[in-house]
C-alpha cells in the first residue's frame, strides 16, 4: 500500500472519529438540557404555609371528590400535572388548614381546564386554569363555583435543564392556584340560609 493511500485512510478514520465524538457530545448535551420528563410533584404543589381563617362550618368538613382534565406525564414528552397528584396536593393543602374531611358536608370538585405551557425558552411560564366547585351535600346547593387562573415562571436560576424548569413552572403555577383557592374559601361566609363571598 502506498504512503498516499495510507494518509487518506488515516484522514478518513480521523474524520469519522471527530464525527462520532461530536455526536456523543450532542447526545450528552441533549440529555443535560432535556432529559426525561417527570410529572409535577405533590409536595411542590401543596400550599402549607400561611394558615387562613375560615368559617367554622367549613372546618374539617370538606372532601375532595373528583379531579379531572389532565393526563399522566410521558417521560419522552413534557412534564404534566396529573389528576391524582393535583388531588393529593389539594388534600394536603386543605389538611394543613384544618379543612379536610373524608366524609364532610361539603364536596370539592376540581377540573383542570387548561395548563398553558411554553414550547421552549429560557424563562418558562406556565399558566393554570382550574375550576373549583364546592357543593353543600346536605342542601344539594353550590356554595362556590370559581375559575382560578395563575401563572408561574421558572428561570435558568431555578434549573439549568429545560425539562426541570418546565416541571418547576408547573408546580409553581399549581401551588399558586391552590393558594388562591384557599383565599376564596377564607372569604366564604356560611349562614343557616345564605352563602356569600366577602366583597
Amino acid at each position: 500500500m502506498s504512503v498516499g493511500w495510507l494518509l487518506i485512510d488515516i484522514n478518513y478514520f480521523q474524520e469519522k472519529k471527530v464525527k462520532i465524538v461530536r455526536l456523543l457530545l450532542l447526545i450528552g448535551l441533549s440529555g443535560l438540557l432535556f432529559g426525561c420528563a417527570s410529572g409535577a410533584k405533590v409536595e411542590n404543589m401543596a400550599y402549607t404555609e400561611v394558615r387562613h381563617q375560615f368559617d367554622t362550618a367549613l372546618e374539617a368538613n370538606i372532601g375532595v371528590k373528583d379531579v379531572s382534565g389532565r393526563t399522566e406525564t410521558n417521560p419522552l414528552w413534557t412534564s404534566e400535572i396529573s389528576n391524582d397528584a393535583f388531588r393529593q396536593a389539594v388534600r394536603d393543602s386543605l389538611s394543613s388548614q384544618g379543612l379536610l374531611a373524608e366524609q364532610g358536608n361539603y364536596d370539592l370538585m376540581i377540573q383542570l381546564i387548561e395548563v398553558n405551557q411554553p414550547i421552549m425558552g429560557f424563562d418558562l411560564t406556565v399558566t393554570t386554569h382550574i375550576r373549583y366547585v364546592l357543593t353543600d351535600k346536605t342542601r344539594n346547593t353550590v356554595v362556590m363555583d370559581e375559575m382560578i387562573i395563575t401563572p408561574h415562571t421558572a428561570t435558568m436560576e431555578d434549573a439549568f435543564a429545560a425539562i426541570k424548569r418546565l416541571r418547576l413552572a408547573n408546580e409553581g403555577a399549581a401551588r399558586k392556584n391552590i393558594e388562591s383557592l384557599l383565599d376564596k374559601l377564607s372569604q366564604l361566609q356560611i349562614a343557616p340560609s345564605t352563602v356569600s363571598l366577602v366583597e
